[in-house]
């Protein structure tokens, strides 16, 4: 996998939502407890559970020049445990310019523009979104086996991007 580079901080943030009593959902939440039981919590790394609060990203997002998002991802065609890499430029979705905005309902994708405008010239443009396919989101705790399977793979790919950057 190849590493992206950190600037003057080199800082990176790593955020993983889910709900994980919705079943494969908990699945980014997952993928964080996993990597702070293998990398711990380096000084130039932070680790968030977000749970359901993308709202909460805008405050996560400055100070770091690198941040990961992990989620998960329904009706992708793809076999449940296929992690997609993907830019936050390809996920990132333009809001509505309301002054009434309802920030307690927006999705990460969403906070994600918001915080562009918020945040300017601060705005991290290092983002990486790791999607893992999932089956079910419904109120079950625990997940599927494959969905789990495709968390430690995420988990893989960051602790060994994390420990060996380039």
């Amino acid at each position: 996998m190849e590493s992206t580079p950190t600037t003057a901080t080199g800082k990176t943030a790593i955020l993983g939502f889910g709900n994980p009593v919705r079943a494969d959902d908990g699945v980014g939440i997952y993928v964080v407890e996993q990597l702070k039981q293998q990398i711990g919590e380096p000084e130039h790394i932070s680790i968030f559970d977000m749970g359901t609060s993308a709202f909460e990203v805008l405050f996560q997002l400055k100070g770091h020049e690198r941040i990961i998002l992990v989620d998960a991802v329904m009706n992708t065609g793809e076999p449940v445990g296929s992690v997609f890499k993907l830019p936050a430029s390809e996920v990132e979705e333009q809001i509505e310019e309301d002054p009434l905005v309802f920030l307690h309902s927006l999705k990460w994708s969403q906070a994600l523009s918001y915080a562009r405008k918020m945040l300017g010239d601060d705005y991290p443009e290092n983002i990486e979104v790791y999607l893992i396919a999932i089956e079910s989101t419904r109120f079950n705790v625990g997940m599927t086996e494959a969905a789990k399977q495709g968390g430690d793979r995420v988990v893989a790919l960051l602790a060994e991007a994390l420990n060996n950057p380039k």
